[in-house]
């Protein structure tokens, strides 16, 4: 199986580009989704310090400028959710990890979580994932898988 951000239009010199594919992580030939998770911890420790309402407001932020993001790399890569996309993996590990203390162990289990709800789409995220489409499609499932390991999270720390 060729790898599929062989074949797309991607531009890291785009800054919505780049974004979008999580700061060139989701360039990796293998388990680009994982990469861009991984992508993700830096941000998570960045925004742990932060209060509540000003790591909520930010990763609202980053959902909503997700959306243009994602729709636009998605549209430029002629594939609808091209696996290099990881911009939604890095907001939904943000929403993993709200109000999660932070330990490696913590960080472990969240990154677990948050990639079995993103790789298996338990319903309702798969039907989302199937039935929406664009930009906010892109993001809407991984938000949901984000939510899923935040419940998760909260009940094991």
């Amino acid at each position: 199986m060729t790898n599929p951000s062989s074949k797309a239009n991607f531009r890291l010199s785009d800054p919505i580009q780049f974004l979008a594919l999580g700061f060139g992580s989701g360039l990796a030939p293998k388990a680009p989704g994982t990469f861009g998770t991984l992508a993700a911890i830096p941000l998570f420790l960045l925004l742990a310090p932060l209060t509540a309402n000003v790591y909520l407001f930010i990763v609202v932020i980053m959902s909503f400028i997700g959306i243009y993001l994602c729709g636009y790399t998605a549209k430029a890569a002629g594939v609808h959710d091209h696996p290099a996309i990881v911009w939604d993996e890095i907001v939904g590990f943000l929403i993993t990890m709200f109000l999660i203390p932070v330990s490696w162990q913590s960080i472990l289990v969240g990154f677990i979580l948050f990639r079995v709800f993103d790789i298996l789409k338990p319903w309702p995220i798969s039907y989302v994932d199937k039935h929406v489409a664009g930009g906010f499609g892109i993001m809407v499932d991984d938000v949901l898988a984000g939510l899923a390991a935040l419940t998760c999270m909260h009940l094991i720390f």
